[in-house]
This record gives structure tokens, sequence and C-alpha cells, in this order.
């Protein structure tokens, strides 16, 4: 995002310099030059615009990328916790049952 930033900050500078450039070296008379920065100012609101929109759905897009990827990542957390548990708790019946046949001969003694 920062690269995009630095372009159209480029860009406004570059349309600012030549804008400058312009008026000190224009052979024209005032009024057509006027008419000359006032459609250039145009072109570089246009074009300002344009880059934004650009820039807005490209982070847009990847920020719903990112979304589907967390999400997938979260389904695949659960899915993982799901199969952990399921050896927790075989683990803990096989703990009871030898839990329960000590007891047994515990008692019996």
């Amino acid at each position: 995002m920062s690269n995009s930033s630095n372009t159209v900050l480029g860009l406004l500078a570059g349309t600012a310099i030549g804008a400058l450039f312009g008026i000190l070296y224009a052979p024209d008379k005032g009024s057509k030059t006027r008419q000359r920065l006032t459609d250039e100012a145009i072109a570089a609101r246009d074009k300002f615009s344009e880059t934004a929109t650009d820039l807005k759905d490209k982070v847009s897009s990847s920020m719903e990328s990112k979304k589907v990827t967390l999400d997938e990542q979260l389904d695949g957390i659960v899915q993982s916790a799901s199969h952990k548990a399921e050896d927790v708790i075989s683990s803990l019946e096989k703990k009871l049952a030898d839990l329960k046949a000590q007891n047994k001969k515990f008692q019996k003694s």
C-alpha cells in the first residue's frame, strides 16, 4: 500500500511541476494557459480518482481473500481440535479402564 501511495504522491508532484514549468515557459496568452491548466487539473483529478478507486478495489479484494483464508484456517483448527478431542477422550477412557481394573485388584485384596 505504501508503494501505491508513493505512486499517487509522485503523480501529483509531477503534475504540479509540469504545470509550473508550463506557466513559466508558456508562449500562449494567459486565457489559453489558464484553460490548459484547468484541463490538466481535471485530468490529474480524474487520474487521482481512478488510482484511488483501483487502490480501494485492491485493498477490498485483498481483505476479502484474507477473510476467506482466515475462515479456512479456522475450519482447519476446529477440525484438528475435534480429532484431538477424540484422541484425548479415547486416551482418558483407556486410563479410566486401567484405573477400574487396579481398583478391582485392591478391593479383592
